[in-house]
């Protein structure tokens, strides 16, 4: 279930195919010592790492050609992905004016441009399989939008402004990294002075299949502009409790696809922390969680794993694998979810079980309630 799973390995084929390289998916990336990675070196092992003795150094360096530093330009033509609109970008503030990009704001972008990448085949499969046009467009709900780097990311990929121009091939043989969908992106931000400039860009590049909404994630489904169903879920590092949100959401919506990336997942922590006196007499698993740092770890990892196992209960088929490589973000952990209509029991009785093991029984009608409810979406 958390291997790089079905979406990691067809995305990655498409991208070699099309000229790109799958970022996050190898495991010198994900800093996993491979198998028998322990081992010992001999000198001449070590010379060929590159671990030359301080009399070689001179002889080492001497012939040597120094790597050049890549050009500017190259790193941006890198970081940029199809035909992207430079000038939304630099009114992202993710291009400085003279249309560069600093070491933070290459990062940033690297990991929309990456999401957007993954999201583009389970996108046109979802819009083939509903006959998506425009009187019934694509629906898809971008949570914690900030910004909204990713909704502008992704319409400004895939809008209307996209369609073929008249001269094109037909939309059978075009190439369909250019094709428009019908797509209409929603992004929910609770901060509204970030919600109001988001709109205002969108009028500015006449993205009208784009709107913002000015409320908190958890408040999202009973507002009246919104659908009352939605296709895809997104929260692009949603922080704590957000994600549980944004899950919601999806249910509630009966939503066929969700990509999250987690991101400060403290609740659990906090629960794990209240009880650990009590536990620590009681169950050896309390030394998990004996000291604040592995608290903290453990927490995290113990709510994606139930997040996991919930969406599992619920019908979804999930993956579990990293955005990008860890040198671009420590909040790296991608969840994608496909709904199958399978339900699985034993997820269910896992979670639960989970619950009990560590303690946190409180959070099952908190966080996860359409277990006890019957498991009902909608």
């Amino acid at each position: 279930m958390y291997a790089c799973g079905f979406y990691a390995r067809a995305t990655g084929a498409a991208f070699k195919a099309k000229g790109h390289k799958p970022l996050g998916c190898d495991s010198k990336a994900s800093g996993v010592p491979e198998e028998n990675s322990m081992t010992t070196h001999s000198s001449q092992d070590k010379e060929s790492l590159g671990h030359v003795h301080p009399s070689q150094s001179s002889k080492a360096h001497k012939g040597s050609k120094a790597l050049k530093p890549k050009p500017q330009h190259a790193l941006e033509r890198e970081a940029l992905v199809g035909e992207q609109s430079i000038e939304l970008l630099k009114a992202l503030h993710i291009l400085t004016r003279e249309g560069q990009l600093n070491q933070d704001s290459r990062r940033k972008l690297k990991q929309v441009n990456h999401l957007v990448q993954l999201l583009e085949g389970p996108l046109r499969d979802l819009a083939r399989v509903h006959k998506t046009g425009a009187q019934q467009p694509l629906t898809l709900v971008d949570h914690g939008a900030g910004k909204s780097y990713l909704g502008f990311v992704l319409y400004d990929r895939f809008g209307a402004h996209r369609a073929l121009e008249p001269s094109s091939p037909t939309e059978d043989t075009a190439d369909e990294r250019s094709a428009a969908m019908a797509l209409r992106v929603i992004a929910v931000e609770s901060r509204a002075e970030l919600v109001a400039r988001s709109a205002q860009l969108a009028q500015d590049f006449g993205f009208t299949g784009m709107a913002f909404l000015n409320a908190r994630s958890e408040d999202a489904g009973a507002l009246q502009e919104m659908p009352q169903r939605v296709d895809v879920v997104t929260a692009l590092h949603a922080c704590d409790t957000l994600s549980d949100d944004a899950i919601e959401f999806a249910l509630s919506k009966s939503a066929q696809l969700m990509f999250l990336v987690p991101c400060c997942q403290a609740e659990t922590a906090s629960a794990l922390k209240a009880n650990r006196a009590l536990l620590l007499n009681k169950n050896p698993l309390a030394e998990l969680w004996r000291h604040p740092l592995h608290t903290r770890e453990l927490g995290s990892q113990l709510t994606n794993v139930m997040r996991c196992l919930y969406l599992e209960a619920m019908g979804y088929t999930v993956t579990v694998t990293e955005l990008v490589g860890w040198e671009h973000s420590m909040k790296n952990e991608l969840i994608v979810a496909k709904f199958s209509g399978q339900r699985k029991q034993q997820a269910a009785q896992r979670l639960k079980e989970l619950l009990a093991q560590f303690g946190l029984e409180g959070l099952l009608s908190k966080r996860f309630a359409r277990i006890e409810n019957g498991g009902d979406r909608g």
